[in-house]
């Protein structure tokens, strides 16, 4: 009985403090910084290939309310579909100082690094925001972003939460649920204690101070290069900020396998940075702890599961999301368990992952080789 009280108390440990975490998070103030104290700032955009929603992605980045800015977007072939994309906007907004890098690659089997690295040199600020392509912000963001990492010293490395935006199949709404749920309580509440995790789709850091620490080479090789990036600072005494603004992800239609084998994926990052806290995993999903928290609270329990559900799922979804479709994760949150569940189970037995087309073995710490 005292083991099913622990386990089931830890659950909701984890389900309360870190939607707590993800409010603290998103609901304090930005600083109000004037505008001649934002420094210069070079948007960093790795492209590969384009999603339906890729333009309106991108655009949000031109009409950006941050007094100098410049983008540099990069692609590893001419013939990538997203030049088509870019050239146009660039033309369309000859306002924005923005430019297209076609580059052939460095080494590295990292491939969203590797584009990095060919696009880095051109930028023309020390401040740089590298941004995922699959990300839509809000006019002020990137002024925002500026006065975060401004208003603090200590600050080396600033980034934000993220909440999936997508309609079309039950995979989108999961995928939607896991980010605003799971996802964004796992990169809140660690990074709020010191101990940041960071998902990659918003880093705004300087680049000279980051190849004192080591530079984007360091990371080349390693799947988990925002995680890593992080630590790097954190290691050099610097700390990692949340800003206040949420960021859309947009989802495209998914099917549910490709819902499994994208979380597959990431879950393959955890058990080898964070091995202890992946065993742990299970006690974050409420329905693997029923049992637990049956014999402990008999039918009670499943008042106990509804509510972690509902605080986790749609509690994330309220402060990510609004109101707006708050039916989705009331109606998924079950099945998204099920599905998290089988991810954890099968996650020990995955050793290769295919990437952009790249297949690598993942060894610890997430280092990426090659293989005949």
């Amino acid at each position: 009985m005292l083991v099913a009280l622990s386990l089931v108390a830890l659950s909701t440990a984890w389900t309360v403090l870190g939607t707590f975490a993800v409010a603290c998070a998103t609901k304090k103030r930005a600083p109000d910084l004037p505008r001649d104290r934002l420094e210069p700032v070079t948007v960093l955009k790795p492209l590969c290939g384009a999603d339906p929603s890729l333009r309106e992605n991108l655009e949000s980045f031109f009409r950006q309310d941050h007094p100098a800015f410049e983008i540099v977007f990069g692609v590893e072939r001419g013939d990538d579909p997203a030049v088509e994309i870019v050239r146009a906007l660039i033309e369309e907004h000859p306002e924005v100082s923005a430019k297209l890098v076609v580059h052939t690659g460095k080494s590295g089997h990292n491939p969203k690094v590797r584009n990095l690295l060919g696009m880095i040199d051109h930028a023309a600020n020390d401040l740089v925001l590298i941004s995922d392509s699959n990300v839509r912000a809000p006019s002020h963001y990137l002024a925002e972003m500026c006065a975060v990492r401004a208003d603090d010293d200590r600050v080396g490395l600033v980034t934000n939460l993220f909440a999936g935006d997508g309609r079309g199949s039950v995979g989108t709404s999961l995928e939607c649920v896991q980010l605003t749920g799971f996802i964004a309580a796992g990169a809140a509440l660690p990074t709020l204690v010191g101990d940041a995790i960071v998902v990659g789709k918003s880093m705004l850091f300087s680049r000279s101070e980051l190849a004192r620490l080591g530079g984007l080479e360091r990371v080349a090789d390693v799947l988990a290069e925002d995680y890593v990036i992080a630590k790097m600072f954190e290691d050099a005494g610097r700390r990692v900020a949340i800003a206040p603004t949420v960021l859309t992800n947009v989802v495209g239609k998914l099917p549910l396998r490709g819902v499994f084998d994208r979380h597959l994926r990431w879950s393959m990052l955890r058990v080898r940075l964070r091995p202890a806290f992946f065993a742990l995993e299970p006690l974050t999903i409420p329905l693997a702890v029923l049992p637990a928290a049956y014999l402990v609270m008999g039918a009670w329990a499943l008042a106990w599961l509804g509510a972690m559900l509902a605080i986790r799922d749609a509690g994330g979804w309220l402060l990510l999301r609004g109101r707006s479709r708050l039916h989705v994760p009331l109606a998924t949150s079950l099945l998204r368990d099920v599905l998290m569940l089988a991810v954890w189970m099968a996650t020990p037995f995955k050793r290769h992952v295919s990437w952009r087309g790249t297949r690598v073995r993942v060894c610890s710490g997430t280092l990426l080789v090659s293989e005949p």
